[in-house]
């Protein structure tokens, strides 16, 4: 997937007057924001420097790639030389030309996505830029994230792709063809998986995880520990693929039917049906300009209030990466406040993991209680929030 000129200018609506070097880098070492900013097809030694610079509202947004790297029509190409000094030289002709207020960096004390520029090219930048413009250099962590959290129609549309493919890849998991009742464990499902996506030329956003949700009676006998799937096992994946750049990030749910069953307990699909409550009131409070906390409070004020029982939320952004740098709305330990991601402030065009859960007593298990965690993504655009590709509705029966 190329990126284009119009992902380009997202950036735009952020720089005010100055050149922005967000993405300075070196040769396997790549700023997170750079990796975003080139071709996929693009192999990018040495010294890697890209610099935008707002030339007033009424022209476009200049982008110069300064470094040994062909990056096509993406970027003007000033330089194509190969001593590195040179290389500093023209920044520093650059910077001298254009005359910037201000001169934004990759570095952010939030983000961990904007923060990619290391101590020694800091050094070494503030050695080669003119005197004048050192006490220039501020943080472009807005800009970082602004250019992160956002996606083009395109992308939102191939994310559609993305996430039908990942679902795909879990019902395969969760079906007779990769489990056998008393013989499969946790274990050979995370191969399983890892497995299906590596067959499909896919990487992985994550390491993939399955559990086993036993009745406490049943675990006197067999312990969860052994990983071994059994029938009457409720099962939990927490499962994601990178595919065109795009991260997926999926939590569904498996039941292994005994004799005589044909569908999970009552109470558990019960539970679903719960979950599938809070996923909706989740949706409607998406609101563009609210921070991740003030997401949160209104979701679980809402929820309240519905009487769903014990809910949880802590969903992250999603798209280009995986936990950031969009508003993080709750961590699972954290459901009032979280400093700093969750002040981030929600914009159209950006999508995230819908992640929560409920817990309530499930009486075929001797009321035993569960909490029943899912996970969905959704995209959030001036239509309001929505599902990317469906919702679970009904648990997966082995």
């Amino acid at each position: 997937m190329m990126i284009s000129t119009s992902r380009v200018h997202i950036i735009s609506a952020i720089i005010k007057r100055e050149v922005n070097i967000s993405t300075l880098a070196e040769e396997d070492d790549y700023d997170p924001v750079f990796k975003t900013m080139i071709p996929m097809n693009t192999w990018a030694p040495i010294l890697q420097m890209l610099i935008f610079f707002d030339r007033g509202f009424d022209q476009d947004l200049e982008r110069i790639n300064l470094s040994m790297t062909d990056l096509g029509d993406l970027y003007d190409r000033p330089w194509r030389g190969t001593s590195l000094n040179e290389q500093w030289k023209m920044l520093n002709q650059i910077i001298q030309e254009r005359q910037p207020k201000q001169i934004g960096v990759n570095v952010g004390s939030v983000q961990w996505a904007a923060g990619g520029l290391t101590h020694n090219l800091y050094t070494q930048l503030l050695d080669a830029i003119p005197p004048a413009f050192k006490g220039k250099l501020v943080s472009a962590e807005k800009a970082c994230e602004h250019w992160l959290m956002t996606l083009t129609s395109d992308e939102l549309d191939i994310f559609a792709h993305v996430a039908k493919i990942a679902h795909w890849i879990i019902a395969e998991c969760f079906s007779p063809k990769s489990i056998t009742p008393g013989i499969t464990t946790t274990d050979d499902l995370e191969w399983a998986y890892w497995q299906l996506s590596i067959n499909m030329g896919l990487d992985l956003s994550f390491k993939p995880f399955f559990r086993i949700i036993r009745r406490n009676s049943r675990k006197e006998i067999f312990p969860v520990e052994d990983k071994i799937i059994r029938r009457g096992d409720l099962l939990h994946c927490d499962v994601g693929i990178r595919y065109l750049r795009l991260n997926s990030d999926h939590q569904e749910l498996a039941y292994v039917l005994q004799d005589g069953e044909t569908n999970a307990p009552e109470g558990i699909v019960r539970l679903l049906r719960e979950g599938n409550r809070l996923q909706k009131v989740f949706m409607s409070e998406f609101q563009e300009g609210l921070t991740g906390n003030q997401l949160l409070g209104n979701i679980l004020s809402t929820a309240h209030k519905q009487g769903i029982p014990n809910p949880r939320v802590y969903s992250h952004s999603l798209g280009l990466y995986l936990h950031e740098p969009g508003p993080l709305i709750g961590l699972p330990w954290e459901q009032v406040n979280c400093p700093g991601r969750g002040d981030v402030k929600l914009v159209h065009n950006s999508c995230f993991t819908m992640e929560l859960s409920i817990e309530d007593k499930v009486q075929e298990w001797d009321n035993q209680s569960v909490r029943l965690s899912i996970e969905q993504d959704v995209m959030f655009t001036v239509n309001g929030c929505e599902p990317i590709d469906g919702l679970q509705s009904e648990i997966h029966l082995i």
